[in-house]
């Protein structure tokens, strides 16, 4: 009996896993394309001529342009700093610092696919306030000098051709960015999060989260104290996020973890009050926690008002066919991507 009941769970985990995968795989190719392009026609220089002095302006730029970017939470402190040297205000460097590693192209195709419309429009649009909210706030509290950022290899500029060559086309620098670099970058941490929405799914009852958490703020408040510490990608977090929405978690809650997991980690933060100082490390955090809190808030107002009881399963449908071999695609991309990343460094 005991046999029969783990080969359940396992078969079990094997289809959410699968039905995760094949649902959310033709947006994030699609996604890994966008980046691709991204990466290739929007250069550092532009950015960083539209990033310096004071004003809002600057501001309204840097997070308006974070938006998109896929880059993590990690990946994203080499960029704004780089930004700040060249010129950035402390404020834009917050502001890009806010919006970038709350979402991306890539996540947000992947917020489509797994929890609907809403949530896809809802996340963007908070990330750019966060920004702003951020970035407005160190202007206004933290005007001293920031201390003179380490250089790094890291950058925009770096990740769109770093390995690719003055003599390779913009298309297969694209190309490459979007279908290499990046899934090198999020495969890992995007493989675990499916695995471990699948597992919620699989040995977490229905309605587990409604019942022993309740509404209200409790649910928002615990998944902030999780979400600040660690380090979680901002596509990865997506059918984690689903799943447990899928258990009865709040949207509002879920949305608060996929704010604070991919914006905040013990690793950056130190690295921000390194850089840009204690103070604007400060602000940085307590408007994270702030704007997701309120994020939350009004999610779950507008959830009870709109009736989005099945939020989670309000994805577009796709074929089955499509699903499936974009599936397979999506498997092939990222096993090419994790095999190379660790097969010794040479000239490719």
């Amino acid at each position: 009996m005991r046999v029969e009941l783990s080969m359940d769970y396992l078969l079990s985990i094997i289809a959410d896993f699968w039905a995760t995968v094949a649902e959310m795989s033709p947006y994030l190719l699609f996604g890994f394309l966008v980046a691709g392009l991204l990466s290739v026609l929007v250069s550092q220089q532009a950015v960083t001529r539209h990033l310096g002095g004071g004003g809002i302006w600057p501001l309204v730029k840097a997070s308006v342009l974070g938006v998109p970017l896929p880059l993590c939470s990690c990946g994203v402190i080499p960029v704004s700093m780089s930004l700040h040297k060249k010129g950035a205000s402390k404020g834009a460097a917050i502001a890009f610092l806010l919006s970038t590693p709350q979402t991306g192209v890539d996540s947000i195709f992947v917020t489509l696919s797994l929890l609907g419309p809403v949530f896809a429009i809802f996340r963007p649009v908070a990330a750019l306030v966060t920004g702003l909210v951020g970035g407005s706030l160190v202007n206004l509290f933290d005007k001293t000098p920031a201390q003179p950022p380490v250089a790094s290899e890291d950058s925009v500029s770096e990740s769109a051709c770093c390995h690719c060559g003055k003599q390779q086309s913009r298309a297969a620098r694209a190309l490459r960015y979007g279908f290499l670099t990046l899934p090198r970058d999020i495969g890992r941490a995007m493989l675990v999060g499916l695995l471990l929405a699948a597992l919620i799914s699989a040995l977490i009852p229905d309605d587990f989260f409604a019942e022993h958490l309740g509404k209200g703020v409790l649910p928002l408040l615990i998944m902030m104290v999780l979400g600040i510490p660690v380090y979680v990608c901002a596509t990865a977090s997506v059918p984690v996020a689903a799943a447990l929405i899928l258990k009865g978690l709040s949207p509002g809650a879920a949305l608060v973890f996929l704010m604070t997991g991919p914006a905040t980690n013990a690793a950056s933060l130190i690295t921000i009050a390194k850089t840009l100082g204690l103070r604007s490390a400060i602000i940085y955090l307590l408007t994270v926690a702030g704007c997701a809190l309120s994020s939350g808030i009004l999610l779950d107002s507008l959830a009870t008002s709109l009736d989005m009881g099945e939020i989670a399963h309000c994805a577009w449908m796709l074929p089955v066919w499509l699903k499936t071999l974009s599936a397979i695609v999506l498997f092939a991309v990222l096993g090419y991507a994790l095999v190379t990343k660790a097969l010794p460094k040479k000239t490719d």
